[in-house]
Order: C-alpha cells, then sequence, then structure tokens
C-alpha cells in the first residue's frame, strides 16, 4: 500500500474512532476539533523540522519521522546524495579541463556573456599577459586592440583576427573566439608568427621571381619576333617552331602577369575611388567583343550604382569572368552579365550556358592553378589564376564569389558587395594604409 494511502487510511480511522465516542458522549465536535488542532500540530511540526534541516544544508542524516514525512525527508536525503555526487563528478572533470587546457601551448580564456574573465590557463599569462588577479576583469580592458574590439563586438566569430600580442609586438596571434554553454565563450590565441614569415617569404619569393622573369621573357619574344619577320627566309618546320615558342612565350607572360597581380593584390595598400560600373561594364563588353563572334554578351543595367573601389582591380576581376564564361561555353550561345541591386547588397551575375562545373570542384575552382578535369574537343588555354584573381579582388572589397552551376546547363558567378560600398559623393578617394 502507498504511504499516501496509509495517511488517508488512518485519518479515516481516527475520524470514524471519534464519531463513535462522539456518538456514546455526545462531545462529537469537541472531539472532531481536536483531531484537526492534533493533526495540523503534526504538518506544521514537520515542516518546522524540515525548513531547520534544510537550513543547517540538509547536513548529516535527515530527521526520524512517521508516515508520509518519513518518506519527504528520505526523498529529500537521495536527492541531496545525487546531486553531490553529480557535483563531484562534475568537478572532476572541470579540473581535468583544466589541467588539460593549462598543457596546451595555446592561449585559452572563458569569458561570460558580459565579456568578463572567467578562467585562463598558463599560456594566456605568457601569451596574452593575462594574471590570476584579472578574473572578474572584462578582455577589452586588457586587451585593447581596436580590431580585437571590434572582433569581440561584432559577434560573427568564423574567421579569427590577426593581431600583435600585448606582450611582444613581434610576435603574431590569431584569436578566434567560439560559443559554448549559456553565455560563456572559448578565446583561443595561437601563435602563428612562423606561418605568417613562411607565408610572407612565400608571397615575396613568388612577387620576386615573376618581376626577375619578365626580363628574359621580353627578350626572348623580341628575337622570336625578329625571328619571324624573317619568314621568307625561313623553312614552314622553322616557321612552325616559331610560331609555337611565341604561343608558349605569350602563355609564359600571362601567367608571370597573373602571378604578380595576385602578389599586388596581397600586399599592396587599398585605393578607394567612385567607380561607374555601368561604364566599366560597357567597356570590358567592347574589349570581349573583338575577340569572341559578335552578339554573345548580352548587358543588362538593372541599376546605375557606383563602389567605392578600386577600378584597375575591378576590371581585372569582371573582365576574367566574362572570358572564363566565354571561353568555358558554346559558341553560338550567348552569356548575360546582369548589375543590380537587392536590399541587403549590391551584385553582379555573370551567366553562361556552358559545360558546367561538377558540384565536387566548385569550392576549389577558385584555388590557384586548379583547373577542372574535362574532356573537351578543343583544349582551353589558361593560366588557373583567373577565379583566384577575383576571389582576392572581392576580399579586398569586403565582398565575396558565389558561384551556382550544372554539369550541363552552364554557371552563374555571382560578386556581392555590401551595401557600404555604394558611392555616395563624387570627386571622392582616399587610400588605406
Amino acid at each position: 500500500m502507498a504511504i499516501w494511502q496509509r495517511e488517508i487510511l488512518t485519518f479515516t480511522l481516527l475520524f470514524f474512532a471519534v464519531c463513535i465516542i462522539g456518538l456514546f458522549t455526545k462531545l462529537f465536535l469537541p472531539l472532531l476539533f481536536g483531531l484537526l488542532v492534533f493533526t495540523l500540530y503534526r504538518h506544521l511540526y514537520e515542516i518546522n523540522r524540515l525548513e531547520k534541516w534544510l537550513r543547517t544544508g540538509a547536513q548529516g542524516n535527515y530527521p526520524k519521522s512517521s508516515g508520509v514525512w518519513e518518506e519527504v525527508y528520505y526523498h529529500v536525503y537521495r536527492i541531496k546524495k545525487n546531486n553531490k555526487r553529480r557535483k563531484k563528478k562534475l568537478g572532476k572533470m572541470v579540473d581535468q579541463f583544466r589541467q588539460s587546457t593549462e598543457a596546451l601551448p595555446d592561449a585559452a580564456v572563458v569569458i561570460n556573456d558580459t565579456d568578463e574573465i572567467e578562467w585562463a590557463n598558463k599560456a594566456a599569462r605568457e601569451i596574452l599577459g593575462l594574471r590570476p588577479a584579472d578574473k572578474g576583469q572584462r578582455v577589452q580592458n586588457l586587451i585593447r586592440f581596436p580590431e580585437f574590439i571590434h572582433y569581440l563586438k561584432s559577434k560573427q566569430y568564423d574567421e579569427p583576427v590577426i593581431l600583435s600580442s600585448p606582450l611582444n609586438d613581434k610576435m603574431t596571434l590569431a584569436v578566434r573566439i567560439i560559443n559554448y554553454g549559456a553565455g560563456l565563450r572559448l578565446l583561443l590565441a595561437q601563435d602563428v608568427t612562423q606561418l605568417k614569415q613562411m607565408e610572407r617569404m612565400r608571397k615575396d619569393f613568388v612577387a620576386n621571381v615573376s618581376h626577375e622573369l619578365r626580363t628574359p621573357l621580353t627578350v626572348m619574344r623580341g628575337y622570336l619576333e625578329t625571328l619571324q619577320d624573317m619568314n621568307e627566309e625561313m623553312s614552314p618546320l622553322f616557321t612552325h617552331s616559331i610560331n609555337n615558342m611565341l604561343g608558349q612565350t605569350d602563355r609564359m607572360q600571362h601567367l608571370v602577369d597573373d602571378l604578380l597581380l595576385l602578389a599586388r593584390l596581397e600586399t599592396k595598400s587599398k585605393k578607394h575611388e567612385i567607380v561607374d560600373i555601368p561604364a566599366l561594364l560597357m567597356q570590358i563588353c567592347n574589349e570581349n567583343e573583338a575577340s569572341f563572334n559578335a552578339g554573345r554578351i548580352e548587358l543588362i543595367l538593372d541599376s546605375q550604382a557606383m563602389l567605392l573601389c578600386e577600378e584597375h582591380e575591378l576590371h581585372s576581376a569582371f573582365a576574367n569572368l566574362l572570358s572564363n564564361a566565354l571561353k568555358y561555353s558554346f559558341e553560338d550561345t550567348q552569356v548575360k552579365i546582369r548589375w543590380h541591386q537587392t536590399d541587403n547588397a549590391i551584385l553582379l551575375d555573370v551567366i553562361d550556358e556552358g559545360e558546367g562545373i561538377a558540384s565536387g570542384d566548385i569550392s576549389r575552382v577558385t584555388e590557384r592553378f586548379y583547373r577542372v578535369e574535362a574532356k573537351r574537343v578543343h583544349k582551353i588555354n589558361g593560366t588557373g589564376l583567373g577565379l583566384a584573381i577575383v576571389k582576392h579582388v572581392l576580399m579586398r572589397h569586403d565582398g565575396q564569389l558565389v558561384i551556382r552551376s550544372e554539369l550541363g546547363k552552364g554557371s552563374c558567378f555571382q560578386c556581392v558587395f555590401p551595401l557600404k560600398r555604394l558611392a555616395i559623393k563624387k570627386n571622392y578617394s582616399h587610400e588605406d594604409g
């Protein structure tokens, strides 16, 4: 029988006893009143005992009682014991987490939803200069770099922010924030000084080698053109060889030019000026009409929006997209270029009806030298750097390249520019360092 059933049965038996005794003694009401007072006093007494036990933290064994109150004390005691066991287990997990993060070479800092430091490991003290006494301090008061404060406030933590160490300006850190738990965030700072040096060396190497290759290529092309002018005195085989060498020299020249352009995009400062995009697109279309069949390009200007950007860089990016669309689509198809604006962005769509790109290749076509393997009747020449240039140009202008494609049905390359790039004033230009 359940404890509540026994409690109700006991009260019912006492009530019947009071009824019987009251019937014979004619004291039913006084006896009933006494029963109710006794029952109320008993429960108030047990409530008082429970409150005192809980006030002391429910330490030790629970008070002895009977009936339903025995069960109440037991359940509270069991819940407390289970919580203590879970708390002990959680404490061990926290200790293991702290021990493991203490051994990390990267700085790890736990911050709450108000940007206050909850905990930091040993590396955070060595790399970021944090101290145990900084617990409870707001992290932006200790790491005062403007780029970090902007990164923290933006709540866009997909990419890390690069900054110098507060203790050593020669140390470069990649700082990333990861959301976890209820309002908690984990700040990780990794020393990427060596990686940045290697990347700088790679960029310098590519730029220097590309620059040094230009002179011998120019000399070779000059001699080859001289030999080509002596066409009447040469055999057909020699003429064919000269033409092939000129073609390969041109190919190498285009590769060197693209490498130099990429190197400049990665290193040079940004120059912003108001650019008339519709006029630029018309110029690019006219330039390509001369190299491809007339009438293949359809320019749709749904907006006259001008951008605050670098004209030469956008010319390179847009020209690459258009020439690619023309090269990789059939000669009897059109390529559409649409310049338009939405409530959230300014867009350039380059749409072709070509061979399309497999879904597995879309994420890789912007890599340097990556070219999609496809069986074609005619070989399409290219350096494999065009879309890499487009990607870098858009990144320098706070934009992104969105590619939608389906094999056999064509592709759409969309350049997405934020509204903050929309030009408002004329005769305006400045440089960013």
